[in-house]
């Protein structure tokens, strides 16, 4: 019982996952980084923030190319 509330204890807030996911997707993490984040991280706030990265970096390219296209 002590090991399940330990292990609650250390998962990471969204807000840790969403900055991991954001520093992923610039390519720019420390291999430490990865290995913490690794234990700490839940797997359903992963998926969740890359969807959404995903969707904001889509978005961004679409405003792009309407913006270059519009000239």
């Amino acid at each position: 019982m002590t090991d399940l509330k330990e292990a609650s204890k250390r998962k990471a807030s969204f807000l840790a996952t969403m900055k991991a996911v954001f520093w992923s997707f610039l390519g720019i993490r420390k291999k430490n980084d990865y290995e913490q984040d690794a234990a700490q991280l839940n797997p359903v706030h992963v998926i969740i923030a890359g969807i959404i990265g995903a969707l904001i970096f889509i978005s961004v390219l679409i405003m792009i190319v309407k913006h270059v296209v519009a000239k």
